[in-house]
């Protein structure tokens, strides 16, 4: 049917000719074709039949000598019993019905093609064990076979029971199950010798197939000890067989030093292996039927008959099922009489079924194969137990034991010889599937299964390897690369959950519309049968035994909620493969071991006995030391394993396991804010890696990525810790809890190593310093780890990272010595000169900013940079700060000191600058940098003017530097972007604006001479005087500082008005003056605004000075301005009633000045009396102002333009 090519013994192109709906093998082809098939019509039932030969060991094929007439086979041939090329190496094993079959035969076949099975295959098994089944509604003879499932298969085996019980006499095996047979099937049970007429026809089947191979009708003579080495060779045959019954305690040790190693008893020695598919059933066997061609008969199979025994059903199955196995399209019988050759004769396969006395339906035979299947299936559901079908010699009843519960109910459960190998084969399974990486995913619950029923069956004192294996697989099935989507890892898993099956499923019997199988309806029915098929019969109903179960039952793969969860079933396994490896080590002194139930204690170190950060120097230097040792491959083990040994790689590999789940943990605790459980996961974790470094004779690369990447998380760990100092109590105690499994982990690692080589990286400190300190050197570690073997280019994300991280720690650092040195600064005293220590921790907090900005531009992070650049700028203004405190403050003066650090500050915050580009790359940081700069520039500015340094510069120079810093600062103040800073931007702007100001205004005064300069330096003081008001207007909390700057221009009017003489021009700068005045009504309503609003807090309040609380007003400054605006406003209606008393007398026509003069006389009159009331509260004051202003505002618009 297809011509696909499979696996198998290699072939010639193949040249069949179709004859009759049967494919035909070419003449002289030497071998199977690897791949044919064929589809028979039979009788009117149609049978699918494909047969694929994936293994022969068979040699090229010939013709079959054609027999004379009267050919004597009782005579033996000259050849006979000697190896023959033709019939292949073994001799006389290879002959169809001389060999029995060995009672681990599927296994042998199991372990050949393992991708097979528990997959695709249904079940695997000798085609002689597969006739017998088929012909079990036909036949009277006993039926004995051990069942085993492997996933979806069964491997079928002959149980010979005759066999095992003589065994039992001789060595005291099996007694269970001999005890178990008499008591409960045959009571009266003795060993049945075999017929002299088996013997006989034994015999001369076997002298036929010599003669057939032989070419030569006429008898040889052969040696007189022929007959002997007959009857020796038949026993020789029955021994082997009773040989190939491995004992219980000799078999496992061979097996288990090596598990791909193939024991005695577990040999493929069939001829060929063919999957053959019947119908929907897909079934691996095992055929030694000798196949002949030549001629015009390419492939037949050679039989020999009684011609006056006619061919029964049972032979005429037998037959034809060896063919359609074996894929032989036709049969060639010869008969005999009494050994006598009489006639040969051709008959197709097709025909077999419709020869005379053989008639039987091959729809009926695929029924039978279907139920059995069912019947198997449906029942045996336990995988790595072994089940017993038993059919008792001509009874109809055929029943199904589980002999492994029947066997655990005796002393040792290991007396059952196929627990090892079904364990073997268990593990070879799950194996063959988590090689297979393209598809293990949705396999996980099957391998999962296998490898938990493996190490269920095996006794772990003496399979220490295969426990330790499987261990480390079922760790393996859980993924811990990807801790933060665990739900995402899980769900293929359980949607694929069909492609699996249940170690827990129950059996669940069919229904009695399907056909029911009892297990104790009737009395008589044996209630330690699973299951009983209560007449042979049953098996020919078509689906009788239609299984209700899948071919492969759901199974459940754990599915892990969190990532905590998979972890601890990973670090359970890991531990048990652990115990099996140390338990197999033999040493003396094993250890002064501790014990695994005592916790080892975790030091709670104080800083002063550790050394500080200057101890972590030493501590790194020595790590980076055996950091390149490790390069060269030194190895030391503690326990004494062999390198290279089984135990040696697979504790590697368990160790490397449990470093990766403690990662994994301690990452999901660091997520969920547990730092001292997490510094306790990574420190297990770098235990475990510690371990692997010390047995390790060759570092791979991958792995000393993983340190890097443990070694960062900790750093990552230690930084929140100290950033978390205040619940310090509870991160210790979650850093000292541990759990038993992880006590008994470490108990295994320290059979290894000391486990201290990251005892520096792992300790939880009580000072912020060191903490700190360790974080830096933990990402300093893991930066140098990545400079070997070229693991910085190879992982590029991960080198970025630990980049990023070394100076976010660096700017951490740098702040904390920063804000030392301020804290110190702000305890000395203020004449004393710069301490030391100060500038101690002024040379630290520079280096680690230094190193930072230089993490951050190697990898282009400009942000970051930017922000350490800005820092820097701090710690120079923070200098400078120090400087200004030295010297007497009456003698004061801006120092060249404080310059210095003030320039250099200005200069980091201009690189942060131009780090940053543009403000599109990071608006916030940059308005950050700009907003410093221009505190900076407004500082330098505001001392300088404060503090002029005039012993060393001329007042001029001085003028001019303040007034370009003032510029500067005013450059970056931005006042127009809306943000949260923009109120304290324009309240800046506001204030240099005012001291520019008041500069030029001083200036004015002090200045005689240049009359242009006077004049630029009056429309300067003008200009910034009118900027500062608008932009004080603009701010609601700043009051005071309006009605100041507002007094002062009032000052510079009064100034200008002293170098008048016309009353004109006086009466002009009084009526501008007045106008200033009445504009700082708006001052005084905000003042009584908030006056008003601190008299309606409660009482209690008022005990706290009100200067004390912001944004509340300053009381005394508002009484100190006050009492100035109220003189000064009394002053300017003074001398605006003189001016306007004067020109009246010159010209009495002028009504408006009238108008004007009246009103001011009336408001100087109130202002009069208003202070002369020295009792009259501060809002009070403020409201008589407020109505004196509108008066003003009112009655002298007029005049007073």
């Amino acid at each position: 049917m297809g011509d696909s090519k499979e696996g198998g013994a290699e072939s010639p192109p193949l040249g069949a000719a179709a004859r009759e709906g049967l494919s035909l093998l070419s003449q002289g082809e030497s071998e199977e074709p690897s791949a044919q098939g064929s589809a028979l019509f039979l009788g009117g039932n149609e049978v699918k039949s494909r047969a694929v030969v994936k293994y022969s060991s068979a040699p090229p094929r010939t013709a079959f000598a054609r027999l004379e007439e009267k050919t004597d086979l009782k005579l033996p041939p000259a050849n006979w019993l000697r190896e023959s090329a033709k019939l292949g190496p073994a001799g006389t094993t290879i002959l169809g019905n001389s060999k029995k079959s060995k009672p681990f035969s599927s296994f042998g076949m199991a372990y050949d093609f393992i991708d097979s099975v528990g997959n695709d295959v249904d079940v695997v098994s000798d085609s002689e064990n597969i006739k017998k089944l088929l012909k079990i509604p036909y036949s009277k003879s006993h039926v004995s076979m051990a069942v085993h499932r492997i996933g979806r298969t069964l491997l079928l085996d002959e149980l010979d029971i005759q066999e095992l019980f003589m065994r039992s006499s001789q060595t005291g095996d099996w007694t269970w199950l001999k005890e178990f047979y008499q008591r409960l099937i045959d009571q009266k049970w003795q060993r049945k010798k075999k017929s002299k007429e088996h013997w006989y026809q034994k015999a001369i089947l076997s002298k036929f197939l010599y003669y057939s191979i032989n070419g030569d009708g006429a008898a040889q003579p052969v040696p007189a000890a022929a007959e002997q080495q007959e009857s020796s060779s038949s026993d020789q045959t029955n021994d082997s067989d009773g040989a190939s019954w491995p004992a219980p305690f000799e078999m496992p040790s061979s097996v288990s030093e090596d598990p791909s190693a193939s024991s005695q008893g577990l040999k493929n020695d069939f001829v060929r292996n063919i999957l053959w598919t019947f119908e929907d059933i897909h079934m691996l066997v095992g055929s030694n039927m000798p196949i002949f061609g030549g001629g015009r008969y390419p492939a037949v199979s050679l039989r020999l008959r009684d011609n006056n025994k006619p061919i029964n059903v049972l032979t005429g199955i037998d037959y034809w099922l060896d063919n359609l196995i074996c894929n032989v399209p036709e049969l060639v019988m010869c008969f005999h009489v009494n050994g006598i050759v009489q006639k040969y004769e051709m008959i197709k396969t097709e025909e077999i079924p419709n020869l005379e006395n053989s008639n039987f339906s091959t729809k009926v035979i695929k029924d039978i194969a279907q139920n059995i299947l069912s019947f198997l299936k449906s029942n045996c559901t336990k995988e790595g137990h072994t089940y017993w079908l038993f059919k008792a010699s001509g009874s109809d009843i055929v029943k199904l034991y589980d002999l492994t519960t029947l066997c655990e109910e005796t002393e040792d459960k290991y007396q059952n010889p196929f627990t090892m190998p079904v364990a073997i084969l268990l593990y070879k399974v799950a194996c063959n599937m988590m090689m297979k990486k393209n598809q293990n995913k949705k396999h996980y619950g099957t391998i999962r299964t296998l490898l938990l029923n493996c190490v269920k069956l095996l006794d772990k004192s003496r399979h220490p390897q295969i426990i330790a294996s499987a261990n480390y697989m079922l760790s393996e099935l859980f993924q811990l690369d990807e801790p933060k989507k665990e739900e995402s890892s899980e769900s293929p898993l359980n949607e694929n959950s069909d492609e699996s099956y249940s170690e827990e499923e129950e059996e669940m019997p069919d229904s009695d519309e399907n056909g029911s199988y009892s297990t104790s309806s009737d009395p008589s029915d044996d209630n330690k049968a699973v299951a009983i098929i209560k007449s042979v019969g049953e098996l020919s109903v078509p689906e009788k035994y239609k299984s209700i179960h899948q071919i492969r039952p759901s199974c459940t793969f754990p599915v892990c909620h969190d990532t905590e969860e998979r972890c601890r079933l990973v670090l359970s396994y890991v531990l048990e493969g652990l115990k099996s490896v140390d338990s197999s080590i033999k040493k003396e002194s094993d250890l002064p071991a501790a014990d695994p139930n005592t916790p080892i204690p975790l030091k709670y170190e104080d800083e002063s006995t550790r050394g500080g950060p200057e101890g972590l120097e030493k501590q790194m230097a020595l790590f980076l030391d055996k950091m390149g040792s490790l390069q060269k491959g030194n190895y030391s083990s503690q326990s004494g394993m062999i390198p290279g040994s089984w135990q040696h790689k697979m504790k590697l590999q368990l160790i490397l396991k449990s470093s990766k789940a403690y990662y994994v943990l301690s990452d999901a605790a660091m997520s969920l804010q547990k730092y001292g459980r997490a510094l306790r996961y990574i420190k297990l974790a770098l235990q475990s890696h510690d371990t692997y470094c010390c047995l390790c004779t060759n570092m791979l690369s991958e792995v000393l990525l993983f340190l890097s990447q443990y070694l960062t998380l900790c750093g990552d760990i230690q930084l929140m810790l100290a950033q978390n100092a205040n619940n310090r109590a509870a991160h210790l105690e979650e850093f000292n809890y541990q759990t038993k499994e992880d006590q008994e982990i470490l108990h295994s690692l320290h059979r290894e190593s000391s486990c201290q080589g990251f005892a520096w990286a792992t300790d939880l400190s009580t000072d912020l310093e060191s903490q700190l300190s360790v974080s830096c050197k933990c990402y300093e570690a893991a930066n140098e780890i990545l400079q070997f073997s070229d693991l910085k280019s190879q992982n590029p994300e991960h080198y970025v990272q630990v980049l990023k991280r070394m100076g976010n720690i660096r700017n951490e650092i740098g702040v904390f010595y920063m804000n030392q040195a301020a804290a110190l600064q702000s305890e000395r005293v203020v004449s004393k000169s710069v301490s030391t220590a100060e500038q101690q921790l002024w040379k630290k907090s520079f280096s680690c900013f230094e190193k930072g900005i230089h993490n951050f531009e190697s990898i282009d992070d400009a942000t970051n940079a930017a922000l350490l650049l800005c820092n820097t700028g701090r710690l120079m203004r923070i200098c400078a700060q120090a400087h200004c405190g030295a010297g007497d403050e009456f003698k004061r003066e801006f120092s060249p000191e404080e310059g210095l650090y003030y320039n250099k500050a200005v200069d980091y915050y201009l690189r942060a600058l131009r780090s940053l580009g543009t403000r599109d790359i990071h608006p916030a940081v940059w308005d950050s940098v700009n907003w410093e700069l221009s505190t900076t520039y407004f500082t330098m500015a505001t001392l300088q003017q404060d503090y002029a340094p005039l012993s060393r510069k001329a007042q001029e120079q001085i003028e001019k530097e303040v007034s370009e810093a003032m510029m500067k600062s005013l450059k970056h103040c931005d006042v127009d972007s809306v943000s949260a800073r923009q109120p304290l931007c324009q309240y800046r702007a506001a204030t240099i604006h005012h001291r520019l100001a008041s500069m030029y205004h001083s200036c004015l005064r002090n200045q005689v001479g240049d009359e242009h300069l006077r004049k630029q330096h009056r429309v300067l003081a003008d200009l910034h005087y009118s900027k500062a008001v608008k932009l004080f207007q603009l701010l609601r909390d700043a009051p005071c500082e309006l009605l100041r700057v507002q007094l002062e221009r009032v000052a510079f009017a009064e100034f200008q008005m002293t170098s008048q003489n016309s009353n004109v021009g006086k009466l002009k700068t009084l009526s501008g003056a007045l106008d200033i005045m009445v504009r700082t009504k708006h001052a005084f309503q905000l003042i009584r605004k908030e006056l008003v609003e601190e008299f309606d807090q409660p009482k209690s309040d008022e005990s706290t000075p009100a200067a004390d609380s912001s944004p509340s007003l300053n009381r005394e400054e508002v009484v100190k301005l006050l009492s100035i605006f109220e003189s000064r406003l009394s002053f300017l209606l003074l001398q605006s009633i003189k001016l306007l008393s004067s020109t009246k007398k010159k010209s009495s026509n002028n009504t408006e000045d009238d108008v004007v003069l009246k009103t001011n006389k009336q408001i100087y009159s109130q202002l009069l009396r208003a202070t002369a009331n020295k009792n009259a509260a501060l809002l009070e004051r403020i409201d008589v102002l407020v109505h004196l202003l509108d008066q003003l505002a009112r009655g002298g618009s007029g005049g007073v333009q």
